[in-house]
């Protein structure tokens, strides 16, 4: 009778420790996944990068109670990333996104703990964010936007032979647009033109400096720089009005007042990076998880801007 009681005992404890196991593991599946966002301004490219993101999200699951996602945006405010990226700190959330260079740059300073994952960066390594590629450092990881470079700019030749003079507009204070510029303008030299330099601080630049540039230009290049990503639309009309077409490095700025060029599609690229977050979420480690390139990159056109440089779609395709 002893030996009965001792095994109900043992058989009731158990069962105990196994619904216990069962719960933990049905809490922990049906837990809410907590992700903070911290965006760098509101520009086309970056939102796009944004929405790729959560929609990769919801396919894979998270959506509605099962993830909570807190969004952030700094409007391009250096005070701004460092209190949001406090804030997304003190949130003790399961992974981070980072959605360009100085908003994963101000959210790495603030929070080493959370792993982030990163997204709209040119080059993880020149902007301090890891180490190696290969095998990220400081818990960060994430997915790169840099193309082709050399390529773009004689895609841009190739579709504007008769240009000689390329003008580059960018903002200096961006690193980002500092390595791209640097290896744009080694490209064009080398394919024999003159590059025609000019610097913006701000959008409210933009208009002035674009009717300078445009003044000693044959067609103008433009990196994925936020701040003239950000007034795409005051660099179309200048184009126009002043009949210099315009080649933008990223896709969404083709869209919103370049011709043509071979970019990517920023919506692709924030679903590629939910894909690194989920990996995350699911128990990888950032250290196993190597930082990523564009998985693809296309010919993006822009049709009225075409019709009235005279670029047919023919003529778009083949210059590839």
């Amino acid at each position: 009778m002893k030996r009965n009681r001792v095994l109900t005992t043992i058989a009731a404890t158990a069962m105990l420790l196994s619904l216990a196991a069962c719960g933990k593991a049905a809490d922990a599946k049906d837990a809410t996944v907590k992700i903070g966002v911290l965006q760098l301004i509101d520009q086309t490219a970056l939102t796009d990068a944004r929405k790729g993101f959560e929609q990769e999200l919801a396919a894979q699951g998270y959506k509605g109670a099962k993830v909570k996602i807190d969004y952030v945006n700094a409007q391009g405010d250096q005070a701004n990333l460092k209190t949001m990226s406090q804030r997304l700190a003190n949130d003790h959330n399961d992974v981070n996104l980072a959605i360009a260079t100085p908003a994963a740059q101000a959210l790495q300073k603030e929070d080493s703990k959370t792993p982030m994952v990163f997204t709209a960066v040119t080059d993880a390594k020149a902007a301090g964010l890891t180490a190696s590629t290969a095998a990220p450092t400081k818990n960060a990881t994430g997915v790169v936007d840099m193309v082709d470079i050399p390529a773009q700019i004689a895609y841009m030749h190739k579709l504007f032979p008769k240009a000689k003079t390329v003008g580059m507009i960018y903002n200096a204070a961006e690193q980002n647009s500092l390595i791209q510029i640097k290896a744009a303008q080694k490209a064009a030299e080398k394919l024999g033109l003159t590059v025609v330099k000019r610097t913006v601080a701000s959008t409210n630049d933009v208009q002035q400096v674009m009717e300078s540039l445009a003044a000693k230009s044959e067609v103008i290049y433009a990196p994925t720089d936020n701040t003239v990503a950000a007034a795409m639309a005051t660099v179309g009309k200048v184009s126009l009005a002043k009949h210099v077409p315009v080649v933008p490095a990223a896709s969404t700025m083709v869209q919103d007042g370049g011709v043509a060029n071979i970019g990517i599609d920023y919506k692709d690229l924030g679903r590629q990076t939910a894909k690194l977050a989920i990996k995350l979420i699911k128990g990888q480690k950032v250290k196993d998880l190597a930082v990523e390139t564009p998985a693809k990159v296309t010919v993006i056109k822009n049709a009225k801007m075409m019709k009235a440089f005279g670029i047919t779609a023919k003529q778009a395709d083949q210059s590839n």
